[in-house]
């Protein structure tokens, strides 16, 4: 059964910068599937991604680091452990999800599913580190370990569809435009 959190109002999501943040800029505040409204929050972010891999990759980690301390942050605010409002998690398992991943909408798209659906089911190790895990680390972890799971299962689907000769500029974006 699904436990009830407590509405998080404007209010609260502008009272620290911190909140602001691993709220997603409010983002998080959907009245239904934050978890998910804050993945499609997170597209814009990766479209913006360097393609250099090396500084994707800092980036990453930055706001790994950074995100452990927001979400703490936020959740000693709200007082409330991992309340599904703080989507800053969701943003950076996301990018983990794209990287080394070509920038087009069916690319971007697939890997919103794949990450969403890791998120969700939380198959091991992901629902054993979101139940043993506590804090900031906590709240992170989980979905970085979803994006790494969504990011394996590009690269195969990457890999196979380079394999059997399908061209990944077949996907392109400006191929729509």
């Amino acid at each position: 059964m699904a436990r009830k959190f407590a509405k998080v109002t404007p209010k609260q999501l502008l009272a620290h910068p911190a909140n602001f943040l691993a709220l997603g800029a409010g983002s998080g505040l959907a009245p239904v599937a934050p978890g998910t409204f804050g993945t499609v929050a997170a597209i814009p972010l990766a479209m913006l991604m360097p393609s250099n891999l090396a500084i994707y990759a800092l980036i990453v980690l930055a706001t790994f680091v950074v995100g452990v301390w927001l979400c703490d942050t936020c959740a000693n605010n709200l007082r409330v452990h991992d309340h599904p409002a703080i989507v800053w998690d969701e943003w950076v398992g996301y990018l983990i999800t794209m990287f080394a991943v070509p920038k087009s909408l069916w690319f971007l798209a697939l890997g919103f599913v794949l990450f969403r659906i890791f998120d969700v089911l939380k198959p091991w190790p992901i629902g054993l580190a979101d139940k043993r895990v506590s804090g900031g680390l906590g709240i992170m972890v989980d979905d970085v370990i979803a994006g790494i799971f969504a990011a394996i299962s590009m690269q195969i689907i990457i890999f196979t569809l380079s394999y059997f000769g399908v061209p990944l500029e077949t996907f392109s974006v400006s191929k729509y435009f």
